[in-house]
Protein backbone atom coordinates (compact mmCIF):
# COMPACT_ATOMS: atom_id res chain seq x y z
CA UNK A 1 0.00 0.00 0.00
CA UNK A 2 2.52 2.64 0.80
CA UNK A 3 4.20 1.86 -2.88
CA UNK A 4 1.05 2.72 -4.05
CA UNK A 5 0.68 5.97 -2.14
CA UNK A 6 4.17 7.15 -2.89
CA UNK A 7 3.38 6.78 -6.68
CA UNK A 8 0.45 8.87 -6.58
CA UNK A 9 0.54 12.78 -6.63
CA UNK A 10 -2.48 13.55 -4.83
CA UNK A 11 -5.77 11.52 -3.55
CA UNK A 12 -9.54 12.95 -2.59
CA UNK A 13 -10.59 12.75 0.86
CA UNK A 14 -14.02 11.74 1.19
CA UNK A 15 -14.72 15.48 2.25
CA UNK A 16 -14.09 16.09 -1.46
CA UNK A 17 -10.94 18.26 -1.43
CA UNK A 18 -7.61 17.11 -2.53
CA UNK A 19 -4.74 15.78 -0.74
CA UNK A 20 -0.97 16.20 -2.12
CA UNK A 21 1.26 13.39 -1.88
CA UNK A 22 4.94 13.81 -2.68
CA UNK A 23 8.22 12.11 -2.09
CA UNK A 24 11.34 13.24 -1.12
CA UNK A 25 13.91 10.94 -0.68
CA UNK A 26 12.20 8.53 1.80
CA UNK A 27 10.42 11.15 3.17
CA UNK A 28 6.83 10.72 2.28
CA UNK A 29 4.36 13.94 2.77
CA UNK A 30 0.56 14.51 2.84
CA UNK A 31 0.02 17.91 2.61
CA UNK A 32 2.11 19.44 5.14
CA UNK A 33 1.99 15.90 7.11
CA UNK A 34 4.91 13.77 7.46
CA UNK A 35 3.78 10.08 7.14
CA UNK A 36 6.15 8.40 9.90
CA UNK A 37 4.54 5.02 9.75
CA UNK A 38 2.96 2.78 6.94
CA UNK A 39 0.49 -0.01 6.16
CA UNK A 40 -1.34 -0.72 9.40
CA UNK A 41 -3.66 -3.32 8.43
CA UNK A 42 -7.16 -3.29 9.58
CA UNK A 43 -10.26 -5.58 8.61
CA UNK A 44 -11.85 -2.81 6.36
CA UNK A 45 -8.60 -0.65 5.09
CA UNK A 46 -5.20 0.75 6.15
CA UNK A 47 -3.68 3.32 8.57
CA UNK A 48 -0.89 5.52 7.99
CA UNK A 49 0.40 7.72 10.62
CA UNK A 50 1.04 11.47 10.13
CA UNK A 51 2.90 13.79 12.55
CA UNK A 52 0.23 16.65 12.21
CA UNK A 53 -3.16 17.18 11.57
CA UNK A 54 -4.17 17.86 7.65
CA UNK A 55 -7.07 20.76 7.52
CA UNK A 56 -9.37 21.42 4.86
CA UNK A 57 -9.41 24.58 3.14
CA UNK A 58 -11.53 26.95 4.82
CA UNK A 59 -11.72 29.48 2.41
CA UNK A 60 -13.96 30.21 -0.67
CA UNK A 61 -13.47 30.80 -4.27
CA UNK A 62 -13.29 34.57 -4.15
CA UNK A 63 -11.44 34.42 -0.51
CA UNK A 64 -8.94 31.93 -2.13
CA UNK A 65 -8.37 34.58 -4.63
CA UNK A 66 -8.43 37.51 -2.95
CA UNK A 67 -5.47 36.19 -0.85
CA UNK A 68 -3.52 35.23 -3.39
CA UNK A 69 -2.99 38.85 -4.56
CA UNK A 70 -3.15 38.34 -8.57
CA UNK A 71 -6.69 38.07 -9.31
CA UNK A 72 -7.58 41.71 -8.52
CA UNK A 73 -9.40 42.33 -12.02
CA UNK A 74 -10.87 39.20 -11.74
CA UNK A 75 -12.64 39.27 -8.46
CA UNK A 76 -13.33 43.36 -9.54
CA UNK A 77 -15.21 42.21 -12.38
CA UNK A 78 -17.21 39.18 -10.37
CA UNK A 79 -18.54 41.85 -8.60
CA UNK A 80 -19.46 44.23 -11.27
CA UNK A 81 -21.00 40.97 -12.91
CA UNK A 82 -22.95 40.56 -9.50
CA UNK A 83 -21.31 36.73 -9.61
CA UNK A 84 -19.48 36.83 -6.16
CA UNK A 85 -22.19 36.13 -4.02
CA UNK A 86 -22.31 32.81 -6.09
CA UNK A 87 -18.98 32.01 -6.49
CA UNK A 88 -19.62 31.90 -2.46
CA UNK A 89 -21.67 29.71 -2.25
CA UNK A 90 -21.52 25.94 -1.36
CA UNK A 91 -21.04 25.06 -5.22
CA UNK A 92 -18.51 23.05 -5.84
CA UNK A 93 -17.32 25.06 -8.74
CA UNK A 94 -14.15 24.50 -10.65
CA UNK A 95 -12.42 28.13 -11.79
CA UNK A 96 -10.02 28.95 -14.36
CA UNK A 97 -9.07 32.07 -13.23
CA UNK A 98 -7.14 34.91 -15.47
CA UNK A 99 -4.21 36.85 -13.67
CA UNK A 100 -4.34 40.32 -13.28
CA UNK A 101 -1.42 40.02 -15.73
CA UNK A 102 -3.55 38.06 -18.18
CA UNK A 103 -6.44 40.65 -18.57
CA UNK A 104 -3.59 42.79 -19.14
CA UNK A 105 -3.46 40.91 -22.59
CA UNK A 106 -6.54 42.43 -23.95
CA UNK A 107 -6.71 45.12 -26.39
CA UNK A 108 -6.29 48.60 -24.14
CA UNK A 109 -9.76 49.46 -23.22
CA UNK A 110 -11.76 46.37 -23.30
CA UNK A 111 -11.48 45.98 -19.57
CA UNK A 112 -12.87 49.26 -18.58
CA UNK A 113 -15.68 49.31 -21.46
CA UNK A 114 -16.68 45.52 -19.76
CA UNK A 115 -17.19 46.92 -16.79
CA UNK A 116 -19.54 49.44 -17.42
CA UNK A 117 -23.09 48.69 -16.45
CA UNK A 118 -24.38 48.64 -20.44
CA UNK A 119 -21.92 45.70 -20.94
CA UNK A 120 -22.91 43.63 -17.80
CA UNK A 121 -24.57 40.52 -19.95
CA UNK A 122 -21.32 40.24 -21.66
CA UNK A 123 -19.35 40.58 -18.73
CA UNK A 124 -21.33 38.15 -17.27
CA UNK A 125 -21.13 35.78 -20.08
CA UNK A 126 -17.41 35.74 -20.63
CA UNK A 127 -17.33 35.34 -16.51
CA UNK A 128 -19.73 32.08 -16.73
CA UNK A 129 -17.17 31.01 -19.37
CA UNK A 130 -14.02 30.32 -17.12
CA UNK A 131 -16.62 28.22 -13.99
CA UNK A 132 -17.67 24.67 -14.30
CA UNK A 133 -20.06 22.61 -12.22
CA UNK A 134 -17.89 20.79 -9.83
CA UNK A 135 -14.93 19.64 -8.01
CA UNK A 136 -12.48 19.32 -11.55
CA UNK A 137 -9.42 18.72 -10.66
CA UNK A 138 -6.59 18.99 -13.33
CA UNK A 139 -6.22 15.20 -14.31
CA UNK A 140 -9.54 14.72 -14.34
CA UNK A 141 -9.98 17.96 -16.54
CA UNK A 142 -7.14 16.36 -18.54
CA UNK A 143 -8.49 13.17 -18.83
CA UNK A 144 -12.30 14.48 -19.91
CA UNK A 145 -10.86 16.60 -22.67
CA UNK A 146 -13.73 19.17 -22.30
CA UNK A 147 -16.09 20.90 -19.98
CA UNK A 148 -19.76 22.59 -20.29
CA UNK A 149 -19.30 25.75 -18.62
CA UNK A 150 -22.14 27.82 -16.77
CA UNK A 151 -22.30 29.81 -20.02
CA UNK A 152 -23.31 27.10 -21.60
CA UNK A 153 -20.59 26.59 -23.88
CA UNK A 154 -17.46 23.45 -23.84
CA UNK A 155 -14.26 24.31 -23.34
CA UNK A 156 -11.39 21.97 -24.57
CA UNK A 157 -8.43 20.88 -22.40
CA UNK A 158 -5.79 19.06 -23.97
CA UNK A 159 -1.47 18.93 -23.60
CA UNK A 160 0.55 19.97 -26.17
CA UNK A 161 4.31 20.97 -26.18
CA UNK A 162 2.99 24.30 -25.03
CA UNK A 163 1.83 22.62 -21.59
CA UNK A 164 -1.47 21.96 -20.35
CA UNK A 165 -4.06 24.05 -22.46
CA UNK A 166 -7.67 25.57 -21.64
CA UNK A 167 -8.58 26.38 -25.22
CA UNK A 168 -5.69 28.22 -26.14
CA UNK A 169 -4.80 29.26 -22.66
CA UNK A 170 -2.07 28.13 -20.56
CA UNK A 171 -2.60 26.69 -17.56
CA UNK A 172 0.01 27.76 -15.70
CA UNK A 173 -0.99 26.87 -11.76
CA UNK A 174 -3.17 24.06 -10.86
CA UNK A 175 -5.24 22.52 -8.26
CA UNK A 176 -6.04 25.04 -5.82
CA UNK A 177 -8.37 23.95 -3.35
CA UNK A 178 -10.74 26.49 -1.75
CA UNK A 179 -13.71 25.14 0.31
CA UNK A 180 -16.36 24.46 -2.28
CA UNK A 181 -13.76 24.18 -5.11
CA UNK A 182 -10.79 24.36 -6.94
CA UNK A 183 -9.12 26.67 -8.71
CA UNK A 184 -6.93 26.53 -12.12
CA UNK A 185 -4.79 29.66 -12.67
CA UNK A 186 -4.79 30.66 -16.59
CA UNK A 187 -2.47 33.19 -18.29
CA UNK A 188 -5.41 34.57 -20.96
CA UNK A 189 -8.55 35.35 -20.58
CA UNK A 190 -11.34 32.85 -21.84
CA UNK A 191 -13.71 34.16 -24.75
CA UNK A 192 -16.76 32.54 -25.22
CA UNK A 193 -17.52 31.46 -28.76
CA UNK A 194 -19.68 32.94 -31.00
CA UNK A 195 -22.12 31.15 -33.14
CA UNK A 196 -22.13 31.18 -36.84
CA UNK A 197 -24.91 33.07 -37.16
CA UNK A 198 -23.86 35.96 -35.09
CA UNK A 199 -20.32 35.90 -35.97
CA UNK A 200 -21.29 38.66 -38.85
CA UNK A 201 -22.62 40.95 -35.93
CA UNK A 202 -19.21 40.19 -34.48
CA UNK A 203 -17.31 41.65 -37.53
CA UNK A 204 -20.38 44.34 -38.69
CA UNK A 205 -19.82 45.99 -34.74
CA UNK A 206 -15.55 45.61 -35.19
CA UNK A 207 -15.98 47.47 -38.17
CA UNK A 208 -18.46 50.05 -37.12
CA UNK A 209 -15.89 50.53 -34.18
CA UNK A 210 -12.92 50.47 -35.55
CA UNK A 211 -13.10 52.46 -39.11
CA UNK A 212 -13.85 55.66 -37.28
CA UNK A 213 -10.84 55.14 -34.82
CA UNK A 214 -8.75 54.87 -38.32
CA UNK A 215 -10.47 57.92 -39.39
CA UNK A 216 -9.37 59.61 -37.26
CA UNK A 217 -5.80 58.76 -36.81
CA UNK A 218 -6.39 56.26 -33.83
CA UNK A 219 -4.86 53.37 -35.74
CA UNK A 220 -3.26 51.36 -33.34
CA UNK A 221 -6.80 51.44 -31.42
CA UNK A 222 -8.59 50.54 -34.73
CA UNK A 223 -6.33 47.57 -34.97
CA UNK A 224 -6.71 46.34 -31.30
CA UNK A 225 -10.70 46.50 -32.34
CA UNK A 226 -10.52 44.54 -34.95
CA UNK A 227 -7.42 41.44 -33.71
CA UNK A 228 -10.00 41.43 -30.30
CA UNK A 229 -13.28 40.72 -33.37
CA UNK A 230 -11.06 38.05 -34.80
CA UNK A 231 -9.71 36.71 -31.83
CA UNK A 232 -13.32 36.45 -30.21
CA UNK A 233 -14.64 33.71 -32.85
CA UNK A 234 -11.27 31.70 -32.78
CA UNK A 235 -13.03 29.76 -30.12
CA UNK A 236 -16.27 29.75 -32.13
CA UNK A 237 -18.19 26.78 -34.02
CA UNK A 238 -16.89 28.18 -37.42
CA UNK A 239 -15.64 25.80 -39.81
CA UNK A 240 -12.20 25.04 -40.24
CA UNK A 241 -11.34 26.72 -42.98
CA UNK A 242 -12.54 30.22 -41.90
CA UNK A 243 -10.09 29.76 -38.46
CA UNK A 244 -7.22 28.64 -40.67
CA UNK A 245 -7.86 32.53 -42.72
CA UNK A 246 -8.07 34.12 -39.30
CA UNK A 247 -5.29 32.35 -38.00
CA UNK A 248 -3.32 33.62 -40.97
CA UNK A 249 -4.61 36.92 -40.75
CA UNK A 250 -3.79 37.63 -36.94
CA UNK A 251 -0.48 35.84 -37.45
CA UNK A 252 0.40 37.95 -40.28
CA UNK A 253 -0.99 41.43 -38.58
CA UNK A 254 0.67 40.26 -35.57
CA UNK A 255 4.22 40.55 -37.70
CA UNK A 256 3.58 43.79 -38.83
CA UNK A 257 5.28 46.88 -37.25
CA UNK A 258 3.35 49.47 -38.55
CA UNK A 259 -0.25 50.07 -36.87
CA UNK A 260 -1.98 51.46 -40.07
CA UNK A 261 -0.72 48.18 -41.91
CA UNK A 262 -1.53 46.02 -39.52
CA UNK A 263 -5.17 47.94 -39.37
CA UNK A 264 -5.72 47.36 -43.02
CA UNK A 265 -4.30 43.51 -43.13
CA UNK A 266 -7.21 42.96 -40.30
CA UNK A 267 -9.90 44.91 -42.19
CA UNK A 268 -9.18 43.13 -45.14
CA UNK A 269 -9.12 40.18 -43.30
CA UNK A 270 -12.75 40.97 -41.75
CA UNK A 271 -13.89 41.79 -45.19
CA UNK A 272 -13.21 38.14 -46.87
CA UNK A 273 -14.72 36.50 -43.95
CA UNK A 274 -17.41 38.72 -44.03
CA UNK A 275 -18.17 38.11 -47.47
CA UNK A 276 -18.15 34.40 -46.87
CA UNK A 277 -20.30 34.15 -44.29
CA UNK A 278 -22.81 35.72 -46.85
CA UNK A 279 -22.63 33.08 -49.21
Amino acid sequence: MAKQVVGLKGAKSLEGQRIDISVKGSTVMVDGAKVVTTDIACDNGVIHIIDSVILPADKTIPETAKAAGSFGTLLAAVGKAGLAETLGTKGPFTVFAPTDEAFGKLPKGTVESLLKPENKDKLVAILKYHVVAGRVYSEDAVAAKTAKTLQGSPIMVNVSKKGAMINESKLVKTDIDASNGVIHVIDSVLLPPAKGADARKVLEKAVAAGAPLFNSGHHEQCAAVYQEALESLMSSDLNGNMKKHMTTVLTSAKHTSCPTQRSWTLRQGIDQMYTSLAQ
